[in-house]
């Protein structure tokens, strides 16, 4: 493992009877850079981030985090990695320094350690005064922050992060972006699972999209983007007062199509390929009787990327059946001595 590299993947794969949900890949993590890892449901993204946090043993390849081996220094990984996960990992009935405390607990933290690193997090989110406040009374955006802050408390170099704003307002969110950016700027690699397109784009330094298992693209958002536009790509949106399934279906069966999504009932954006896209894409519109009453070109987004890239809208993804996974270890590490 070189010394800029946080993690290294070679050839990882995850199988699950006839079914690989991982498929051969392999990138590199910086240090102290932060990794956007993106990709539709059923890609792969979660059983990838799973078999990092040791919570899902690979089906073949290796990695290393920290340095450790993925397999046969398991423990090593877990004691040097935090993992916020999508679903909060919190007992209700206790307060917010009663949670930390159990997990520092679990790390065996000496007491007067774990004591002044629990008064440091809770200071850093500014949750002070509601340290001694049980779980149950607190808001979503506050449940959020403790959260965080407790796959901090043994000071990891690697903070997994998956979908951290997911259901949070925009001020909880915004509040919840800086404090990622304040844990990166600390020196802390940060690996950032998202479908915020626009959160991935702002806070991180390169981002892999993965589909159907495999690594599709990996570059800076800003090159992802270039590509897209050097593909003579053209991103439409469009308002169709009048709009009918009979519109929509014809624009995606164009074969300059590669990305369609609708907002809402009225409003389309689409991605093409080729100079004559946007003719084609408007001439189908009026062929279909369709009543355009506010057209834009745009620049390409992450999104557009994504989109353009995995060839799906996030409406599908919604829809599509996840796969059963196999339960793996805990996070914790096992108690030393035994």
């Amino acid at each position: 493992m070189t010394e800029d590299h946080a993690i290294e993947v070679r050839s990882l794969s995850k199988t699950f009877g006839d079914f690989t949900a991982v498929d051969n890949i392999s990138f590199n993590v910086n240090k102290k850079e932060i990794f956007g890892f993106l990709g539709p449901n059923g890609a792969g993204k979660s059983t990838t981030i799973r078999m990092l946090c040791t919570l899902a043993r690979p089906s073949g390849g290796e990695a290393k985090v920290n340095g450790y081996d993925l397999v046969r220094e398991a423990d090593h990984v877990r004691e040097s990695i935090g993992l916020v996960s999508e679903k909060m990992i919190m007992y209700e009935q206790l307060t917010a320094a009663e949670n930390l405390r159990f997990f520092g607990n679990l790390y065996q933290m000496p007491r007067p350690k774990l004591e002044s690193r629990i008064d440091e997090l809770l200071g850093l989110v500014n949750m002070s005064d509601w340290k001694d406040t049980q779980i149950k009374k607190y808001s979503t955006g506050m449940r959020q922050r403790i959260n965080v802050i407790r796959a901090l408390l043994t000071e990891p170099k690697i903070i997994f992060m998956d979908e951290p704003t997911l259901g949070l307002d925009p001020q909880t969110t915004l509040s919840i972006r800086e404090l990622i950016r304040g844990i990166n700027k600390n020196g802390t690699t940060v690996i950032l699972t998202t479908h915020a397109m626009i959160e991935a784009e702002a806070l991180s330094h390169r981002v892999a999209i993965i589909d159907h298992g495999r690594i599709v693209a990996l570059d800076t958002p800003a090159n992802l983007k270039k590509l897209v536009k050097e593909a003579d790509m053209t991103v439409i949106s469009a308002r169709i007062p009048n709009m009918t399934p009979a519109i929509a279906g014809h624009i995606k069966a164009l074969d300059c199509v590669t990305a369609f999504d609708q907002p809402d009932a009225y409003d389309i954006k689409v991605s093409a390929r080729g100079s004559e896209g946007f003719d084609r894409i408007i001439d189908s519109i009026r062929h279909d009787g369709g009543n355009i009453t506010m057209i834009n070109t745009n620049e390409p987004t992450l999104e557009d990327v994504f989109l353009s890239i995995t060839g799906k809208t996030m409406r599908d993804q919604a829809e599509k059946p996840k796969v059963t996974r196999h339960r793996g270890p805990s996070i914790a590490p096992r108690p030393r001595g035994r």
